[in-house]
């Protein structure tokens, strides 16, 4: 009998160990998938950082009295708050991010709308194509931000649920935070005309 429990004891020890090495190579997975859409929100943020110098170039030719509006987004641009490269930022970093962005989104615009006041500019090739080039990037934007936002729930239902939730906190997973929607974007829109 003695031989017997022992067999048994070993199976639910070797069970054991393997739950717990699976379950902490899901979690590293869940994670470097995380980190992985993070940074393809930082590549599609940075596409549009990489197109403003232009946009602004291609409009300044045409509304050299638009300066303030075309100095703003080249300074936003160039203070935009940026997580530290590569790492996952936390929720505080995560807000400053967005609150940056939003005010970058903002001046832009700002910007499409001056050139309603241009019909040379609107005819522009340069200008329509940078502009589609814009439009593009930002729906990639939301896009990187839903991927991202979907890798934060998976990996946070993981790291929570039970007993997944015992291992990661032995080994330092913790949640981690969500892309939010800025302010601003919970006001309807006036129209008026």
């Amino acid at each position: 009998m003695k031989g017997k429990s022992g067999i048994i004891l070993a199976v639910i020890v070797v069970l054991v160990a393997l739950y717990g090495i699976f379950s902490y190579n899901g979690l590293v997975s869940l994670d470097e998938k995380t980190a992985a859409k993070w940074s393809n929100v930082e590549v599609q943020y940075q596409r549009r950082a990489d197109l403003i110098p232009n946009l602004v170039n291609t409009v300044k030719g045409y509304a050299t009295h638009e300066k303030e509006t075309l100095t703003q987004l080249t300074e936003l641009r160039a203070s935009a708050f940026m997580p530290q490269q590569g790492a996952i930022p936390s929720a505080e970093d995560l807000k400053k991010f967005e609150e940056s962005q939003g005010a970058i989104t903002a001046a832009l615009g700002r910007l499409i709308a001056v050139s309603e006041n241009y019909p040379d500019l609107k005819a522009n090739q340069n200008f329509l194509e940078l502009q589609a080039q814009l439009e593009g990037t930002e729906n990639r934007i939301a896009v990187a931000r839903k991927d991202f936002n979907d890798a934060v729930n998976e990996f946070n239902r993981s790291v929570r649920r039970f007993p997944k939730n015992l291992l990661a906190s032995m080994f330092g997973f913790e949640t981690k935070a969500y892309l939010q929607a800025d302010e601003s974007a919970k006001q309807n829109p006036k129209v008026s005309f």
